[in-house]
């Protein structure tokens, strides 16, 4: 008898949810608690595991949009050996000769599907093939986002194909995305075993699919938060896939530069540090991340907001800033205040949160690797709030001097713009 597999409750609040994409296809062989499939909620993604071992059978599509408790997919009973037949059965499918791909002459125009009744455009935020590669029926070519859901896109026919819209592009519902050169037949490259060059990042399962180094959309978030990009991790999800555990595990590496500047702190003195950089990155917004970025603007301006304190045990800063404030003072002629422990703490914890030291310029997303701290300091005409450029090269030295220098300018109005 097979087992029935329906949509879980996941909220109080939740009625629906879509299948935004089905990591095992329809007859493949699946293993308890294997991930199956994602599903998308008004609030979250979520992946959905198998309730059981053997033959999937899908029974609602991706895109469908279902009520919870509703029948999703069924699994029927089979025996741990059935995977390895399937295995074969279909490298004898494989073996049996075939012909060579030929064109037929055809183009067939693809245009951005409609995705929902409010949707007007969508964003191309990633080619998955590129121009002039052979694609399949139903293979997942590209990665679209829209105001309220990222998708995929498969293509809608065997053969070659030409790109017409660019990563990044924003595209009206109708509009025409890319064209199939129709192809009859294998094409060659279906042949062709992988090499020994990129058998490392094959999976276990020794099958490379759409999943293989993807991360999923949970994932995908937690990586951007981080500034990590998504092909230096390794999936440990089915087929190579990037889980959300990987990317809460993930750690960015620091890059050489980034030490030399420690080095050279410790030697600064200047008000204003000598060989900070002051580059930008400027990284196009998706729909998604538009939408909810004015959402939260129009929440903080249209709603109460409730704020929340976080006690600190201070007392070790205080011991330590007792102990050496009288040598700190009389070896650099500034004194040590807590100024300087609060400054570095908010560098360090920009430096390790860049989209926190960013900012939103029209439908772009600006970082930087530079930390700007604002200190505010009493001038006779009110209180003013001049910035600590490159903040993250000076020592405790260097802060407390900055500081100094700051609010003496602003005590004799001497600050400029």
């Amino acid at each position: 008898m097979s087992l029935q597999i329906k949509v879980p409750t996941v909220g109080e609040s939740i009625t629906e949810v879509t299948i935004s994409s089905w990591l095992k296809a329809d007859g493949d062989y699946v293993e308890l608690d294997e991930v199956i499939a994602e599903l998308e909620s008004d609030k979250a993604t979520f992946e959905l595991p198998a309730e059981g071992a053997g033959i999937l059978r899908i029974v609602a599509q991706e895109g469908d949009t279902i009520e919870i408790g509703a029948l999703i997919c069924e699994i029927e009973p089979a025996e741990k050996g059935a995977a390895p037949k399937a295995a074969n059965a279909a490298s004898t499918v494989k073996a049996a000769p075939t012909k060579e791909a030929k064109s037929t002459g055809k183009i067939h125009e693809m245009i951005v599907p409609t995705v929902g009744e409010s949707i007007t455009e969508v964003t191309i935020s990633g080619w998955l093939k590129e121009d002039g590669d052979y694609v399949t029926l139903d293979e997942v070519i590209a990665e679209v986002d829209s105001d309220k859901a990222t998708f995929e896109l498969p293509a809608e026919a065997n053969g070659i194909l030409r790109i017409v819209a660019n990563e990044g592009d924003t595209l009206e519902i109708g509009a025409l995305i890319c064209k199939i050169e129709v192809m009859e037949g294998e094409a060659p490259e279906a042949k062709s075993a992988p090499s020994s060059a990129t058998s490392a990042n094959v999976p276990a399962s020794g099958d490379t699919t759409y999943a293989t180094g993807h991360a999923s959309p949970a994932a995908a978030k937690i990586l951007a938060e981080k500034g990590i990009d998504s092909t230096t991790i390794k999936g440990t999800g089915v087929d190579g896939r990037i889980t959300k555990e990987d990317a809460e595990k993930a750690q960015k590496q620091v890059s050489a530069p980034k030490a030399v500047k420690k080095e050279i702190a410790t030697e600064v003195s200047a008000p204003i540090s000598a060989g900070g950089t002051r580059n930008e990155e400027r990284k196009k917004m998706s729909s998604l991340r538009k939408t909810v970025s004015k959402r939260l603007v129009s929440v903080k301006n249209e709603t109460a907001m409730l704020t929340t304190f976080n006690e600190v045990n201070m007392k070790p800063i205080m011991d330590m800033r007792k102990q050496y404030k009288e040598q700190f003072k009389e070896k650099h002629g500034v004194g040590l205040g807590f100024m300087s422990f609060f400054t570095k703490a908010c560098c360090v914890a920009l430096q390790e949160w860049p989209s926190v030291n960013a900012k939103i310029d029209g439908d772009e997303m600006i970082y930087h690797d530079f930390c700007d701290i604002s200190i505010a300091v009493s001038a006779p005409k009110g209180l003013v709030v001049p910035v600590i450029r490159n903040a993250e090269m000076l020592d405790f030295k260097g802060v407390e001097s900055e500081v100094v220098r700051l609010a003496t300018k602003a005590r004799d109005n001497k600050l400029s713009i």
